[in-house]
């Protein structure tokens, strides 16, 4: 199945039913009077998040969405049906745009939320509506209201616990298929991932991670270079980056500063969320090397750096468990926040006169 994560979709409800113009007209019946029945609403369209799947690619096949409208009204006061809604079936971690690309409708980031996207028109008034005492034979009945109609974006956000950063030939492919069940292509030359890729990391009951692997960024990736930084919106939900540095290169300050610098650029709160940074492919430096370069690197990072091999798995537990424990961290937090939102506690803002 090809990756898709995003699409654009047009969409309408249905329209309101129209209502009846009737009268009772029956056998010994005097002045039976007017009996029009209103007419069924039209079907609403809803998005709703499903954890069955992970693209969007059914929407390059199919763009256009329309509800049915509703039944007109019928004699003898009886009310139009209303038409069937549609609900579209998304991945979880989907957003949804105006056409303008801009304005956010609904970030469906949990399994089963569910969003309005076009109500349908309402059904119209029968004539029995407009009796009075005074037009008790009311010759009016109104249409159906019209559907609504738009054209929304869907974008697709991976929902990951740790993205895997670095520049192309990092040995992201060859750590997500050490570390998990993953099956990501793996070959020696560079933008050998040209879509993102999941892997689940386990490591005992418990305690197990989603891992996101995106294609590789170069530096002048925020104006189009490479394959640009469309992709790195994957790694917005993340609780922490992963940043791999190839230790096989001369300047390995040099590949780690770009890559900071281009998602600092793509956002700012992406920028500031915690980062992880391992020099990779240790297995081909000497002891020497592997000293000299990790120096380079700390120097750059300002801190310390995990030193592993993908390819042999050296040094891939500690970070694993290293990666786990913030994760923890994260989701401990996230329970926290809901519980306090769930009690109506507010942020504390300090003293306000």
């Amino acid at each position: 199945m090809k990756f898709l994560d995003r699409a654009r979709i047009y969409i309408t409800s249905g329209a309101g039913g129209d209502g009846c113009l009737s009268f009772r007209r029956e056998k010994y019946v005097e002045f039976g009077g007017p009996d029009g029945g209103d007419g069924g609403r039209g079907g609403h369209v809803f998005a709703e998040a499903v954890d069955n799947l992970n693209t969007l690619i059914d929407y390059r096949y199919q763009q256009h969405f329309k509800a049915p409208r509703g039944t007109n009204g019928m004699g003898k006061m009886r009310t139009g049906g209303a038409g069937d809604d549609i609900v579209i079936k998304v991945p979880t971690g989907t957003q949804i745009f105006e056409e303008d690309e801009d304005t956010l409708i609904a970030d469906l980031d949990v399994s089963g939320a569910r969003v309005l996207l076009a109500k349908g028109g309402n059904g119209g008034f029968g004539n029995a509506r407009f009796k009075t005492s005074k037009n008790q034979a009311p010759r009016r009945a109104n249409p159906g209201q019209l559907p609504e109609e738009r054209t929304v974006w869907l974008r697709l956000k991976l929902i990951a616990d740790i993205g895997l950063l670095g520049m192309p030939n990092a040995g992201k492919s060859t750590f997500l298929g050490a570390v998990s069940a993953a099956k990501p292509k793996i070959a020696d030359y560079p933008f050998t991932t040209l879509h993102p890729q999941l892997g689940v990391v386990r490591l005992g009951p418990g305690r197990s991670f989603t891992l996101a692997d995106i294609p590789g960024i170069i530096e002048g990736a925020h104006e189009g270079a490479g394959i640009g930084d469309r992709f790195l919106g994957h790694v917005e939900r993340c609780a922490a980056l992963l940043h791999l540095v190839d230790g096989t290169q001369e300047d390995v300050a040099r590949a780690y500063q770009p890559i900071r610098r281009e998602v600092s650029l793509y956002a700012e709160e992406l920028g500031n969320r915690p980062e992880l940074v391992a020099l990779n492919k240790i297995d081909a430096l000497t002891d020497d090397e592997m000293a000299a370069k990790e120096k380079e690197l700390e120097a750059a990072v300002g801190g310390p750096v995990h030193l592993l091999s993908g390819a042999t798995g050296q040094g891939l537990q500690p970070l694993l468990h290293k990666m786990m424990d913030m994760v923890a961290a994260k989701r401990k937090a996230d329970v926290e926040e809901a519980a306090r939102l769930e009690r109506g506690e507010e942020e504390d803002q300090g003293w306000r006169p």
